[in-house]
């Protein structure tokens, strides 16, 4: 999907009750919006905040234009969306705001905001700014991207020997001292003809009704092979097989069966005609009202909760609606691995009441967070989509609930441009010698063996006191964290960002240093840290945590 947050109407409305921020008005929503009913009809708002500035206005380097873009897929009657946009300095201080409205009628809106570069007449101080944007129709979607304002030092980085991977170029073989891995590039999330993806890029308009469209899983995998991915990952809706968004009441089960059978047979076949590329296949489980969609990975069983006219169930392992701590733990008893996917602040993912609501058995099951998304609905094959979307408040949110969730970057892909929209890619590391196949990247994820990028041309590995990124461990005493990255791009680091969170506190993950290399003594207890590196050219890219438990030194008899 392509949104920033997946809520249902009503819980979104109650949400925006209470937010604080003034919006100026817009044309009131209908009660009912009068949209196609189908699973992707909602409000999607995206921020494209240029990392540096543009240069054209002389004496101004920092000026640049920031574009929002707005769109409700299916709508058929007009919806106005209230939007404002915020530029919030270093220090966390709102410096200067922007607002107005659109009117949407079922067509994508861009509005440009343009900022002279300067702050009250004058050149701002140097630094690592932020460009929030908060925008209100039937729900909220709230968005931000970090800029570089004036002239700042590029941080020291540690020397740094790239990891192999399966192409030509960075890391080709191993480096000595290199840790033991290899890097694979995929995408996690994309869809084809089994449920509504796969339309022609000359005719995508959105979600195709399912199975309607001609590409299918035989189609996507070459077509990622082709463009340089090592792995694919095509996660169908699990209430789609019966070929509806709704439930079809004389859908014959067997054939809804069979189609998830054909899509798990697709994959081994081209993995045994293509080593060294991974052909996934699974399915997306939920729905966006009153849900939240993850992808499971390694599941051979169709899951569902739809049944025919006969009362036959439209799969083959009945799980309830939007039940996610059940569906939890029959993923836990299955030895299934799950991700995510576009995670909204709240209303998804509901266990007991509490959104992202953590289980030990989610804990257990659930290895990835999307932390960003390109437009589901982009025709763009040439890596340039624009739109993209940022869900890292959302997945900090998980892993300050409890989860032990490394990120992802993903590109959910409905038309038939599978890993070709932008240049994000997941990253996994799998031991050097080890084929890529579905065990061994089932079990890179179990040990979040993960970063999440902008730039398929780069690496990031994080480590603290020589421990890899995703690890678990005691420490006791001061705690090395060190930033490793390479490019072989030609780009440069602009800024790194170590931060720091409490699994299990409910609270606020926060910055605890904006070095590549930093030695601290946490206070005693639990603790995760990850880091958040950004280019020069401002694609960025996210390790996966390292979750430390800090014991207070043993005392010397």
């Amino acid at each position: 999907m392509k949104t920033s947050f997946r809520l249902s109407f009503l819980v979104l409305a109650a949400a925006s009750l209470f937010n604080p921020v003034k919006l100026p008005a817009a044309k009131a929503a209908p009660a009912v919006i009068a949209a196609a009913q189908h699973e992707h009809s909602e409000f999607e708002a995206t921020l494209n905040a240029p990392y540096h500035g543009d240069g054209t206005v002389r004496g101004q380097p920092d000026a640049r234009s920031f574009t929002l873009s707005f769109d409700y897929p299916g709508l058929q009657q007009g919806l106005g969306a209230r939007w404002q946009l915020e530029l919030v300095a270093p220090g966390g201080r709102t410096v200067q705001r922007w607002q107005g409205s659109v009117q949407l009628a079922g067509r994508p809106r861009d509005v440009t905001v343009r900022w002279q570069g300067r702050l009250n007449g004058r050149r701002p101080a140097p630094g690592i700014y932020r460009v929030r944007l908060h925008a209100v129709a039937d729900e909220t979607v709230e968005q931000s991207w970090e800029i570089a304002v004036g002239q700042l030092p590029a941080p020291l980085m540690p020397a740094f020997a790239p990891l192999p991977t399966a192409h030509p170029g960075m890391g080709a073989a191993p480096a000595p001292a290199s840790l033991p891995y290899t890097v694979y590039y995929g995408n996690l999330h994309s869809q084809t003809s089994h449920s509504d993806g796969g339309a022609p890029l000359d005719n995508c308009k959105g979600a195709q009704e399912p199975q309607t469209a001609p590409y299918g899983p035989d189609a996507a995998y070459p077509y990622a092979r082709d463009r340089g991915l090592d792995l694919l990952m095509v996660s169908e809706h699990n209430h789609m097989y019966d070929g509806s968004d709704g439930t079809d009441s004389g859908a014959d089960p067997a054939v809804a069966k069979a189609l998830y059978q054909s899509g798990l047979q697709a994959a081994r076949g081209f993995n045994a005609a293509h080593p060294g590329f991974l052909a996934l296949y699974g399915m997306e489980w939920g729905v966006i009202s009153k849900g939240g969609h993850l992808n499971i990975f390694n599941s051979d069983e169709l899951l569902g909760w739809e049944k025919n006219g006969r009362g036959d169930l439209l799969a083959d392992t009945a799980t309830a609606r939007s039940d996610y701590g059940a569906l939890y733990t029959l993923m836990k008893e299955r030895g299934w691995i799950g991700q995510f996917n576009h995670p909204a602040n709240g209303g998804q993912f509901v266990v007991n009441g509490v959104a992202l609501g953590y289980t030990p058995d989610g804990d257990a099951a659930m290895a990835l967070c999307e932390v960003l998304n390109t437009s589901a609905f982009s025709t763009n094959d040439k890596e340039q989509e624009t739109r993209r979307s940022n869900f890292e408040q959302a997945c900090n949110k998980a892993l300050e609930a409890g989860y032990h969730v490394a990120f992802s970057s993903n590109q959910d892909n409905h038309c038939a441009n599978w890993g070709a929209s932008y240049t994000n890619r997941t990253a996994v590391l799998v031991p050097n010698g080890v084929p890529l196949t579905r065990d061994s990247f089932v079990e890179a994820l179990r040990a979040r063996r993960v970063f999440a990028t902008m730039d398929k041309h780069a690496q990031l590995v994080f480590t603290a006191n020589g421990r890899l990124m995703g690890e678990r461990f005691d420490n006791s005493g001061p705690l090395v964290l060190k930033a490793h990255y390479a490019s072989d791009g030609g780009k440069r680091v602009a800024s790194v960002a170590v931060m720091e969170g409490v699994p299990g506190r409910n609270g606020t993950v926060t910055q605890v240093a904006a070095q590549a290399e930093v030695s601290i003594v946490p206070a005693p207890g639990q603790h995760f840290y990850y880091v958040k590196l950004t280019q020069d050219d401002g694609n960025v890219l996210w390790s996966a945590p390292v979750w430390v438990n800090q014991v207070a030194p043993a005392i010397k008899p």
